[in-house]
């Protein structure tokens, strides 16, 4: 697994009333969902990148805007081959 650190200004934490793990994780399901959203990956490897099991990482999308259901039918393809 590769690392990749991200400065974040204190007062950024102090805003979003998160630890730095806490802000960690949301960045890695706010990248996953957009990577998911642009189709740039399946919701499997979504998943993998959020640190979730698929089912969860599903369930969430709705917090970032993300349909489920807004698949076209290679998307729908490539999900049930990495399912």
């Amino acid at each position: 697994m590769t690392t990749i650190a991200i400065s974040c200004p204190d007062d950024v934490l102090i805003s979003l009333k998160e630890n730095a793990s806490e802000f960690a994780a949301d960045v890695r399901m706010a990248a996953a969902a957009k990577f998911y959203e642009l189709g740039r990956l399946s919701s499997g490897r979504a998943a993998e990148l959020a640190g979730l099991p698929r089912v969860v990482f599903l369930r969430r999308l709705s917090e970032f805007g993300v349909s489920v259901f807004d698949l076209d039918a290679q998307q729908i393809e490539e999900d049930l081959a990495n399912a």
